[in-house]
């Protein structure tokens, strides 16, 4: 964990923890150059929509959403957004490395937060003590420091489907 563990552990956070949800970007490009402008693949763009309209289908609602300015990962925000009613903001903090979930979201109320491996696995680590990797699509609910959901593509997949 080695950016992240800088950061206080969240029982010493300054803020009231909430639930947050950590979002990986979508399928993206090989890069041969310019790491921030890959794009996503067809199924990367399938897997942002699905991760939006999955979080409706069980009802979340938040109220911000918070995205790597990396273009793959802007472009996975822009795409599950419009399910979820809003819009998405950059975040300099998520283009890579450590990073504090609840401190981004202070203030924020319910915030997703769209990103990269492996530093969103290293803030799951932080917060909820878990070590886990994130599938490019997949999806980590985090409530205080308890990991609630690790969802992969597939299963967003049936849970967006089930609304449909």
């Amino acid at each position: 964990m080695a950016a992240s563990s800088s950061l206080p552990p969240i029982e010493n956070a300054p803020y009231d923890p909430r639930v947050i949800y950590l979002l990986r970007h979508g399928e993206a490009e090989r890069g041969d150059g310019d790491d921030a402008a890959r794009r996503l693949t067809d199924k990367g763009k399938r897997q942002s929509e699905i991760a939006g309209r999955a979080l409706a289908a069980l009802g979340v609602a938040l109220d911000a959403c918070l995205t790597s300015p990396k273009v793959r990962a802007a472009d996975t925000a822009q795409l599950a957004c419009p399910a979820l009613g809003i819009e998405p903001e950059v975040a300099d903090e998520l283009s890579g490395g450590g990073f504090d979930a609840f401190g981004l979201a202070a203030g924020r109320g319910e915030t997703m937060l769209v990103g990269h491996e492996p530093a969103l696995s290293n803030e799951i680590a932080r917060l909820a003590g878990a070590k886990v990797k994130l599938k490019k699509g997949g999806l980590a609910i985090i409530d205080g420091n308890t990991l609630v959901a690790l969802l992969r593509p597939d299963d967003l997949a049936t849970i967006a489907a089930s609304r449909d």
